[in-house]
């Protein structure tokens, strides 16, 4: 039973992280924690408004289908514990996992309700999605990865992201202050989620909406310095791009991307009340579809019979450069990922073994391993946000699915 929106969370008393309310009701204040979003996730659009992402009229990619037992594959976790694909896929809340090798689905498997045609919440995978429409509308000249983003979207002259450039944003290095604390509260990023209309306004708190709130903030440092992780520039090159493209971001991704791609179902994703899009983490789609995207990498931005995204633009993505490299070392993820990097919205995480990753909390992939010919979807309803440990017996996990193959 869904419950009707309150004012605000202290109507509640519930917050990210905080008991369940007796009735055990899944609501728009709880949407978000376990257990409730074990249900939430597969259907975002019932709590939260969302813009549909159409899939156009033209022919689905269809996949061929070779079956291979992957659930009795080993590995070892971060505790040194020896145990198999299957115990991963039970102890990560899977909701849906996909395989391919070579282009062919080799599994496909759903568990707690979703279903083929299921809209999943993609979590900050729906940043690689928007690193690809950058690629996209890169590619066609409308933008250029060195454009001021206060050139290109007037209202942000005079704010903190005077001087950041496209890409400052593509690789998170502008000098935004936006703390990423998903059990704080009064952080940022929890901030940013009552803006979007994802979670009760606190008492006194009013908003503006997104690009109302977007100017508000201000810088800790200069732009173009070291790796840090903030969803919040995502939201600001989701603007970029529509703006550079002069349409609105669901109609730029759907034409861009979700057409040429031949995605089986529409997407969805979500909107604050003003419908202004929030694409940090907001986006919605299949497990067959997220495959798809993952497949389009892999072939180096070609699938459906087109090159969707240029080639060049998917290389630049796994190979980064001299400085995207340093600034992730100088990162507080550099000393837990060494050889990584962070380019056009995706996780380089080992450049060396052509890995990298779209990835998002509470358990949300999307694979790539190129040497191996493996794209691996694999979407979650995990009941912690962020457990590096657990995030690496998933890579670990996918690692040796893509050795097995």
């Amino acid at each position: 039973m869904i419950a009707d929106t309150p004012k605000t969370a202290a109507e509640l008393g519930l917050m990210r992280g905080s008991p369940p309310p007796p009735d055990k009701r899944v609501t728009f204040w709880n949407w978000e924690t376990p257990p409730f979003n074990r249900w939430s996730f597969l259907h975002v659009a019932a709590f939260v408004r969302t813009a549909r992402v159409w899939r156009g009229d033209g022919p689905v990619s269809r996949f061929e289908r070779r079956p291979v037992r992957l659930d009795h594959v080993t590995l070892e976790t971060v505790a040194g514990e020896q145990v198999t694909v299957a115990d991963v896929l039970r102890r990560t809340c899977t909701d849906g996992f996909l395989v391919l090798h070579e282009g062919r689905i080799v599994a496909e498997e759903y568990f707690n309700g979703m279903t083929p045609a299921t809209r999943h919440l993609l979590m900050s995978v729906s940043k690689s999605i928007i690193g690809m429409v950058a690629g996209i509308v890169i590619g066609r000249g409308a933008l250029s990865a060195d454009d001021l983003v206060s050139d290109v979207v007037t209202e942000l002259r005079g704010t903190s992201f005077e001087q950041a450039t496209v890409r400052h944003l593509l690789d998170m290095r502008t000098g935004t202050r936006f703390s990423e604390d998903y059990d704080d509260p009064q952080s940022d990023v929890c901030r940013s989620e009552r803006v979007a209309d994802w979670a009760p306004l606190l008492p006194g708190e009013e908003s503006s909406g997104l690009y109302g709130y977007v100017p508000s903030l201000g810088n800790a440092r200069d732009h173009g310095g070291a790796f840090e992780y903030r969803s919040i520039l995502t939201d600001v090159l989701g603007w970029v791009l529509a703006r550079a493209a002069d349409v609105s971001l669901p109609e730029l991704l759907s034409s861009a991307l979700w057409a040429p791609l031949g995605a089986e179902e529409d997407a969805d994703m979500t909107v604050d009340r003003h419908g202004c899009p929030w694409v940090d983490g907001g986006i919605c789609v299949t497990l067959r579809d997220l495959a798809r995207l993952g497949q389009l990498h892999l072939q180096d931005g070609w699938l459906n019979g087109r090159q969707i995204v240029p080639a060049e633009w998917v290389h630049d993505t796994r190979t980064g450069d001299d400085d995207s490299r340093t600034a992730f070392a100088a990162s507080a993820w550099g000393a837990a990922l060494p050889a990584a990097f962070y380019r056009n919205q995706f996780w380089v995480i080992r450049p060396e073994d052509g890995v990298y990753a779209g990835w998002g909390i509470h358990g949300q992939f999307l694979y790539v391993n190129v040497p191996a010919r493996v794209v691996v979807a694999k979407l979650s309803t995990l009941p912690r946000a962020l457990d590096r440990e657990i995030w690496a017996d998933q890579v670990a996990a996918l690692d040796a699915i893509a050795a097995a193959l």
